[in-house]
């Protein structure tokens, strides 16, 4: 896992605040992040939108999208954390959508994660298949993941 402190020390030696915006992690980032002392510096807000009527209503994500290709796609994370960024003073987002499990189909399997990171320069994305490792491994490997993109942006700046 990424050494969470450093994430928050890089962040603000960047002067940059961050908002979270999870749906099958259901807050796990935002814990990650505000377990730290201090973090209140660098962590500006965290969405839990685990409905479909919750990204839409807190983020933005268009009905359209979601009816198009549902929430765990890559378009759905491009909005998810743009909306964070809209819908808060932070100036990096993260947005995680996915399928912890159990369960999943053939087209959407146990274990895929989408994940965007955005900021002022544009938003990236991006789909990791973990696998069917249980929900709970499946939920940590999102986190670390997501901290990760954070970490990687943060550093970018």
């Amino acid at each position: 896992m990424v050494d969470v402190a450093a994430l928050l020390a890089a962040c603000r030696a960047a002067d940059l605040r961050i908002a979270t915006a999870e749906s099958c992690t259901g807050g796990m980032v935002a814990a990650a992040l505000t377990d730290i002392p201090g973090s209140s510096a660098t962590f500006e807000r965290g969405f839990v939108t685990y409905t479909n009527q919750a990204k839409v209503e807190m983020l933005g994500v268009a009905q359209a999208t979601l009816d198009a290709v549902g929430a765990v796609s890559e378009e759905v994370a491009r909005e998810m954390a743009l909306g964070a960024l809209a819908h808060s003073a932070a100036d990096l987002a993260v947005s995680i959508t996915g399928i912890a499990g159990p369960g999943g189909s053939e087209f959407k399997p146990e274990g895929r994660v989408c994940f965007g990171i955005a900021s002022a320069t544009g938003c990236t994305t991006e789909t990791i298949e973990f696998g069917a490792l249980g929900r709970e491994n499946v939920r940590k490997a999102a986190r670390n993941h997501a901290l990760s993109l954070l970490f990687k942006a943060s550093c970018a700046n």
